[in-house]
Parts: C-alpha cells; sequence; structure tokens
C-alpha cells in the first residue's frame, strides 16, 4: 500500500517531461463528455480535448463499447498478420480522401506516423534533406525531432545533417511586409527557399508542415501559401508531406484542413484525433509512391502496426464523424468560440489577436512589462492557473519573445452552452489576473 504523500504527489516517482513546466495539480480519477474530475471532485471543461485527441470527447458511450467488444475478440498480432478492422479501416479512410491518396499503414502515434513518412520520402526521392517550419512541431522521434523547431533542440547533441527551417507565415507578427504593413508571404516563402537553396547539398527530399501550426501559436497559413509551398517543393523534385495531427477530422471545419485550399499532399499523416483519444495514428500516400518504396525495400515497422483494437476505435471514430456530420458541427461551434473571444478581445486589451479555422483556435496575449518584456508569458501562466481554480481547462503556448498563445480546442461534440461557459470562465479569469473587468 503507498502512503497517502506518495499518492499526492505525482513528483514523488514519475520523471517529469515537460522541460521546465510541471504536472497539472490535482489527481485527475475520471472524465466524461467535455469535463475530467479531479479525486477530490473539482470539475476541469476540457478546452484542450485531453492533448489534442478527444475529438468525441471522454467516454463517448460508442468508443466505449467498441473497446469492450474488440479487446475481448482480437487486441494484438504478430506485425505481419492482417485483421478485418485493419481493411475496414483503410478502406473507410481512404473514401474519405481525394485521389491519389490510396495507400495506408496504421501506427500509434504522430511522431511514428512523421518518421514513417520521412523514411517513405527519403528512400523514394534517393535524397535525405528535409525543411519544416521555424515553428514546427512533429514529434520527439529522431527525424521527426530534427524537423521541429518549437522547442526540445537544446542539449541533446547535434541534429541530423540536411534538415532546413522555414520562416512562418505569421500574419500577428510579420516578419516581412508589403506597402500596407500586412505580412507579404510570398516575398518571404521565395526568400526562404533562396536561402534553402543556398544551403542545400542538392538533396532535397521532402517539406513536412501542419497546415495549422498548434504548437507554433496556432499559425493558420494564409490562403494561397500551402499550393505555392507545393509548387516550391515539385519545382525541387521533393515530396509535400502534411501532418495532420491536430486539424485532421472535422476539427477545422473541413475533414481534412487541407480542403481549403485544393492541396493534396503527396504524402499525409494523421495520429490525435484518428483514434479520438486512443493510441492511433496513420501514414497515407499514392499507390505510385508505396510501389517506388516497395521495390526499394521500404522497412518501418513497430510492435503495434496495424493493431486491431485502436483499428477498430478508428473505425468507430469515423463513423460518428460521418453520420453526425461532425464537420458542420465544428463549424457552427467554432463561429460561436470566435464570436465569444472577439468579444473578449474588444473588453480586454491584453488580447492581442483571436484566430484559427473550427474547432482549433488560439487567443495571443500581449504584455510587454517585466524584466526582458515578459510580461505576456507571466500574464499567461496566472490566467492558465486561475481558469483552472474556476473549472476550465486551458493550454498556453509560450515561445521565446513571443508572448503567450492559448491553444484552444474543445471537442467537436461539445455543447453550446459548454462552449459559452468556457469564454465566461476565461473572461472572470482574465478579469482577476490583470485586476480589472474589461477595459
Amino acid at each position: 500500500m503507498l502512503d497517502d504523500t506518495a499518492r499526492a504527489t505525482p513528483e514523488h516517482h514519475l520523471l517529469r517531461y515537460f522541460g521546465h513546466g510541471s504536472f497539472s495539480p490535482g489527481i485527475i480519477d475520471r472524465a466524461k463528455g467535455s469535463s475530467v474530475f479531479t479525486e477530490d471532485g473539482h470539475e476541469l471543461l476540457d478546452f484542450t480535448s485531453g492533448q489534442m485527441s478527444a475529438i468525441l470527447g471522454h467516454a463517448h458511450p460508442e468508443i466505449v463499447a467498441t473497446v469492450r467488444e474488440q479487446v475481448g475478440r482480437l487486441d494484438h498480432l504478430y506485425s505481419g498478420m492482417v485483421s478485418r478492422p485493419v481493411l475496414d479501416l483503410a478502406h473507410r479512410l481512404v473514401e474519405t480522401l481525394p485521389e491519389p491518396l490510396e495507400k495506408v499503414m496504421f501506427l500509434t502515434t504522430g511522431a511514428e506516423s512523421n518518421e514513417a513518412a520521412i523514411r517513405l520520402a527519403k528512400l523514394v526521392t534517393g535524397r535525405h534533406e528535409v525543411v519544416s517550419f521555424a515553428r514546427s512541431w512533429h514529434g520527439m522521434t529522431q527525424a521527426a525531432a530534427n524537423a521541429t523547431y518549437s522547442a526540445g533542440r537544446a542539449g541533446y547533441g547535434p541534429a541530423a545533417p540536411g534538415n532546413f527551417a522555414l520562416p512562418v507565415p505569421d500574419r500577428f507578427r510579420p516578419d516581412i511586409v508589403d506597402g500596407d504593413g500586412n505580412l507579404d508571404w510570398r516575398r518571404q516563402l521565395d526568400l526562404g527557399f533562396d536561402l534553402i537553396d543556398a544551403q542545400s547539398v542538392g538533396s532535397l527530399a521532402c517539406c513536412l508542415v501542419e497546415p495549422v501550426l498548434s504548437s507554433g501559436g496556432v499559425i493558420d497559413l494564409p490562403p494561397g501559401y500551402l499550393a505555392a509551398l507545393r509548387d516550391k517543393c515539385h519545382e525541387r523534385g521533393m515530396l509535400l508531406i502534411l501532418d495532420e495531427a491536430q486539424t485532421g477530422l472535422c476539427r477545422t471545419g473541413d475533414w481534412y484542413a487541407f480542403e481549403r485550399d485544393g492541396v493534396v499532399p503527396d504524402i499525409l499523416t494523421l495520429s490525435k484525433t484518428l483514434g479520438a483519444g486512443l493510441p492511433l495514428a496513420a501514414v497515407v500516400t499514392s499507390a505510385e509512391i508505396e510501389r517506388e518504396a516497395h521495390e526499394r525495400g521500404f522497412l518501418f515497422f513497430t510492435t503495434h502496426v496495424n493493431d486491431p483494437l485502436p483499428a477498430a476505435v478508428g473505425n468507430t471514430v469515423l463513423e460518428v464523424l460521418a453520420r453526425d456530420r461532425l464537420d458542420l458541427r465544428a463549424r457552427k461551434l467554432g463561429e460561436l468560440l470566435r464570436g465569444g473571444l472577439n468579444e473578449l478581445a474588444e473588453r480586454h486589451s491584453v488580447i492581442g489577436d483571436v484566430r484559427g479555422r473550427g474547432l482549433l483556435v488560439g487567443v495571443e496575449l500581449v504584455d510587454d512589462s517585466g524584466p526582458g518584456g515578459d510580461g505576456a508569458d507571466r500574464l499567461g501562466a496566472a490566467v492558465t492557473r486561475r481558469c483552472a481554480e474556476l473549472g476550465l481547462h486551458m493550454n498556453i503556448v509560450q515561445l521565446p519573445g513571443m508572448g503567450g498563445t492559448f491553444r484552444i480546442a474543445p471537442p467537436l461534440t461539445a455543447t453550446d452552452a459548454e462552449i459559452e461557459r468556457g469564454v465566461a470562465i476565461l473572461d472572470a479569469a482574465l478579469a482577476d489576473v490583470t485586476g480589472r473587468a474589461a477595459t
């Protein structure tokens, strides 16, 4: 038996993995719908969908039923064996995608799917250089971590050669502007590739990006940018890989974020939302790329590749999303959420920007006070704590020199009332922390 002290202290035995952060206060006991509950009965409205994953909320009854049935029938297999849930999920997933995306492999995490995608691209192109955004997050495995620039690079030795960063087209904080002071993303993109071309040893393999940079501050790529990026890639013989870990499967109001721009990637990676909170990821590509990779001896498998239990859950997720038209629901709730947040921005001067798509929304705080101009960092941390005390779980993205951006992603199954309650709690937390209700 553990004594009460050990039970109450996460730091007693758990390795801390948040960099300089810490575990959230309270021990979570259960979760249901849009809320999680601590052992002492405190309810937290979950505006991050767990780790940006639980798009159907917590303990969705159909997912619960699927897990109960499937785990008693078939849960795990030898990596070379194939089960009916995997075949069904591959077919169902491909039906949601445009041509030529038709070949699928199922994995466990987003990092794994990005690792496999980069490996595919390197083998098929015969090259090794990888381009990604300067505020990217693609995972913590080797190739995915090398393509990640928002955090985690310092202190771990040299990164793999041939990784290049593109400037982020941030319209709120533009670095290259036109005559009106607005972001000139075409000139920025041209300059970015000029620098990449100058550094490349002639071995550009792929470009890996999110359509909406989530950990990078919820930066929605400007309309037209993704098509221009695709053209830059194809001019150089590179493959375009889109990481839709957080944007895929209805969260942005479309089934896939790339649909808005009419750009079909060479390789698509999915994770988080595909399992709606359970560990399920996918790599999807064309028959041509798959055939070329196979002929060259493509090798990538894990202990849980194409496992039947998470695949069965994935089938249920896709069925619920399509049946309940949760793409349309995400648009409707997103409009409600953005409307409420825009009202807060009018009354709280510390809100500098509200942005995003569907139910992936960013609220950037601005405050240049304090030593080093880090007022927004301290403000964001304080507001996050106050939100938790008032019953709202929020996540703040804090990047050096960029203030703090709340990354808001409630479940697609949230009610109108829950969205309004979350906005009201954020309003109260901002007022409490800044010492004024509005300005």
